[in-house]
């Protein structure tokens, strides 16, 4: 089978309103053309299909889909790809992209965001240049440069790090690793929570950063409710940043000179 018999690889981002109460009218985050070739993609592999499904109904009320929701083929990555995560090369993602290799193109989603960017899709990003597929990333929201761009910090030398460690000990310790690699380099260090711990790791940042680091906190965006705020920490241990964060909303946080 030549290249130009397969179906592609296409990276279909998500709005960043997942798990919010109020959801931003999808073409105010993505454009046009992204929906409307979401639109026409049948074969499907997400993190979880129902997610997936209310995904494709919002973008079915911009832009018909070329199949019913029911006649949608959606597979799902398997659980411990998304504890933890795929990027390792430990997961063979080649048997989820048989449809491609019978002509038909595939979209690959995540909850929120580009796929494969702090979520899991990267082993099918692989297995698609394995197999000869062709992958086109599509245009959307990706909080991670949409944080960054606000932040002020140092967008010209950065680094996603991920999630933060739970124990107390251990995230202060990770904390203090990161500012110094941020101060001595210039490096901006960008890394993510879960909501519900957003405010907990907010008040360890404004107890243990030196005063002077630059720390930003970028939450909701491209909601109505999105709000971005960078300043010194000394300035955040002035303002009570416990009341600055809301646990229902998504947050990126910065660290760095």
């Amino acid at each position: 089978m030549t290249q130009q018999e397969k179906g592609k690889l296409y990276l279909v981002p998500a709005p960043l309103d997942f798990g919010c109460e109020a959801q931003a009218p999808l073409q105010n985050a993505l454009p046009l053309g992204t929906l409307q070739t979401a639109a026409g993609i049948t074969h499907w592999i997400c993190e979880n299909a129902k997610s997936a499904r209310a995904y494709l109904k919002r973008i079915d009320a911009v832009a018909p889909l070329a199949a019913p929701l029911q006649a949608q083929n959606i597979q799902e990555l398997p659980r411990e790809v998304h504890k933890k995560g795929d990027h390792t090369g430990h997961f063979d993602a080649r048997p989820l992209l048989t449809a491609a290799l019978e002509g038909h193109d595939v979209g690959l989603l995540s909850e929120a965001g580009m796929p494969a960017v702090a979520d899991p899709g990267s082993s099918v990003v692989r297995a698609a240049h394995e197999l000869g597929l062709v992958v086109v990333p599509l245009t959307g929201p990706v909080s991670l440069l949409l944080a960054l761009a606000a932040s002020g910090l140092n967008g010209q030398n950065f680094a996603f790090v991920g999630y933060l460690p739970q124990d107390a000990g251990e995230r202060q310790a990770r904390i203090r690793e990161l500012e110094a690699l941020a101060l001595k380099s210039g490096q901006t260090q960008l890394f993510i929570e879960t909501p519900y711990r957003n405010a907990a790791l907010l008040q360890a940042l404004v107890q243990t950063l030196q005063h002077n680091t630059r720390l930003a906190v970028a939450r909701g965006l491209t909601l109505a409710s999105a709000h971005v705020r960078s300043e010194t920490v000394k300035s955040w241990r002035a303002a009570k940043p416990q009341a600055t964060t809301d646990e229902r909303l998504p947050a990126v946080f910065a660290i760095g000179r």
